[in-house]
Parts: structure tokens; sequence; C-alpha cells
């Protein structure tokens, strides 16, 4: 009579195949601690070959090779292991939660590495470098603004940000920011068409006249 895998017992780890589960099972038949013990350390072998994780042996790789023997054994396999048999809640256990950044970016379309020049801006010590870096944030910010949105940002606005970003500890002279445009943008928007000036049209249709 054939013998159908959903005629058999459940596997307790799939990823390493009936036949193993098999050889564990088979391990609670020999009666010789010390030869059992020796074929326990032949299987573990064998997961580890079989596993999907790091080939590499350390202690915590080998353990968890010893986890899953003792676990497909149903935690019931008398050997001398290198490792204390796992608590059998193990295979109910969530993994711990990965603790994530939860820094909040105030204005998206900035994003966060203006906020990290504002940090940095506001250890310097005051002088020259560090108006010169709040003139740079300044810039960035409004091109990263004009970015984003079609309609123009006012100087007001950006140096407005600049401190709320810096808990009012960053301030620019609004007045001489405009007088040297100190916050006109990195770089334009080349993909936008030019308009064209009335004086250049009159010049095209010149042109067509004194052809024709």
């Amino acid at each position: 009579m054939l013998d159908y895998n959903t005629q058999r017992p459940d596997m307790k780890l799939k990823e390493y195949g009936r036949n193993v589960q098999m050889l564990v099972k088979h391990l609670h038949t020999v009666e010789d601690k010390e030869t059992r013990t020796q074929m326990a350390y032949t299987v573990v072998d064998l997961i580890k070959q079989l596993s999907n994780g790091p080939k590499d042996v350390n202690q915590e790789n080998m353990q968890k090779y010893w986890d899953d023997l003792f676990i497909m054994s149903n935690f019931d396999l008398d050997v001398e292991s290198p490792y204390p048999m796992p608590a059998k809640d193990i295979l109910g256990r969530k993994p711990e939660r990965v603790k994530y950044t939860t820094n909040e970016v105030k204005f998206k379309h900035y994003g966060r590495n203006v906020e990290l020049l504002v940090e940095k801006a506001i250890a310097l010590e005051e002088g020259e470098e560090k108006n010169a870096a709040i003139l740079y944030i300044g810039r960035l910010m409004k091109t990263f603004y004009s970015t984003w949105n079609r309609d123009n940002v006012t100087e007001e606005a950006v140096a407005d940000n600049i401190k709320q970003l810096s808990e009012g500890r960053l301030s620019v002279d609004i007045k001489e920011v405009k007088e040297n445009n100190a916050f006109d943008v990195i770089y334009k928007d080349t993909s936008r068409p030019r308009p064209v000036s009335s004086n250049h049209k009159g010049k095209k249709q010149n042109y067509k006249k004194r052809r024709n």
C-alpha cells in the first residue's frame, strides 16, 4: 500500500523536509545515549547544510540548529547537547518589535536633511560662517519649495520656516536678503517653456514680411 504525504503526520519544520524529520524520529529508538548523541550531532550538521541561513559556525547559529532539532523531536530528546533545550513556547513566541526612528519631519517638502543642516548651523559660533550657512539653507529651501510647488515662495516665508525649524535660534536680515537676492534658487527648472518676448515676436514677423 502506498504511503501518501497527506496521510503522514504534519512536519514540525517543513524547510528541512520529511527525511530529516524521520531521522529525528529514529533518534528516539536508539537506546544507547552516547550513540544517540553522536547521531544527533550528525543530524544537526545536516540541518546546518539544509538551512537557508548563514552557514558560518558561531554560537548563535549552532544554538538555532540544536533548537530546531529539539522542536522536531517535540521537545522530547535525551541527548548531551551543548545548549539547553528551548522552552516549548518558543514556537508561539512573537519576535521582538523592531524600533524605528520616529522623528517627525516638520516640513515634508524640505525633508529631514534640511533639518539636519539647521541643527549643524545652530551649533556654529556666531559669525560669517554661521551667516553663510543660514543663507545656504535658505537657498536650498527655496529650491525645494520651487520644485514641489508651482507658486513662488517669498523670502519672508523661507526666513519664517528657518526660524520655525531652528526654534527661533536662527534668523536673517530679510532686507539684506532681498537686496542681494541671497535666497535665489540654486538651480532653475529648465523643463518649463520660456515665454517669448513681444519684441522677439516682432522681429520674427518683420523677417517673414521681408522674405515675402
